[in-house]
């Protein structure tokens, strides 16, 4: 059987912990890779580490946040792109494991895994493992369930594979988008999943814990509420995302309706520290209320 290459691509900013994500990346089981590094540093210090490895692909980038995330993951090469933030890492086994769920079969558009949260000091926090038993699920099942649910059962870039033909299919400039609704400053990474699997993909779950997502809240990271002023979108797209899933045909108008309570919630929970929660709010009992007009 072929191995087909597949990208490793690492958008990088935070030096802290990078040589460990660096390494597990070179350290893969898989034959046939590529491992490509953009750096947004404002040191030099990733591109030191970088010169140590040989056969490291290395860009500087002057693009910050999500242009660093989309230069990175659409300058891949290979047949599968398979994403790594700066401060995570990867199972020796990820990428062989999840290039076997997804050869053979065309359809299947993205590939994700469980998942360890660990800290600073790689001491595991919390298994992630949102079905009990490897398997697949239709995009469309998984946009439903996590629109509905209000919730990422994939989890971060770090824990996917996708196919390149799909990504440029999708373009640089709606990747992050559903429907009418920018996802950009909040769930970029779900509405990328959404976009893989919409149509007749299918996305394959491995329950095998192949990548480690690192909180570090000493560093200025997404994932920390004080290094990222746009923290609050993470929860408002939730709710805007309920309209436009609605317009796409995912989510029928009784489904929709059936959500005020879970939105009635969130806004009473979050409305009084992220002014985004107020925001979609607002709109999305402007979006109820036209439909009764």
């Amino acid at each position: 059987m072929s191995l087909p290459k597949v990208s490793i691509v690492l958008p990088t900013y935070k030096a802290e912990h990078f040589e460990q994500c660096l390494r597990s990346a070179i350290g893969q089981t898989y034959p046939n890779t590529e491992i490509l590094v953009s750096d947004n540093c404002p040191t030099d210090a990733i591109e030191k580490i970088c010169a140590r490895f040989n056969g490291v692909i290395y860009q500087r980038n002057s693009v910050i946040r999500e242009a660093n995330v989309l230069s990175s993951i659409y300058s891949g090469k290979g047949t599968y792109i398979k994403p790594l933030f700066d401060d995570d890492i990867l199972h020796p086994f990820c990428i062989e494991r999840m290039v076997a769920s997804m050869q053979g079969n065309d359809q299947i558009q993205l590939a994700f895994s469980a998942s360890q949260v660990i800290d600073a000091d790689n001491m595991r926090k919390e298994t992630r493992r949102p079905y009990q038993v490897t398997g697949t699920i239709s995009g469309r099942d998984l946009h439903r369930t996590c629109v509905l649910g209000m919730q990422n059962l994939v989890g971060e870039f770090s824990t996917i594979m996708f196919r390149r033909d799909k990504l440029w299919e999708i373009g640089w400039h709606d990747l992050f988008k559903v429907g009418r609704h920018d996802c950009t400053y909040g769930l970029a990474d779900l509405a990328a999943y959404l976009n893989l699997t919409a149509g007749d993909g299918i996305a394959c779950y491995l329950d095998e814990e192949l990548s480690y997502f690192r909180q570090d809240q000493r560093l200025q990271s997404n994932s920390n509420y004080y290094a990222n002023p746009n923290f609050g979108y993470c929860f408002s797209d939730y709710i805007d995302l309920l309209p436009a899933s609605y317009e796409q045909g995912v989510i029928s108008l009784e489904e929709l309706l059936a959500m005020r309570g879970k939105v009635d919630d969130a806004h009473i929970r979050l409305g009084g520290i992220f002014p985004q929660v107020v925001q979609s709010y607002a709109r999305f009992q402007d979006y109820l209320a036209h439909l009764k007009g």
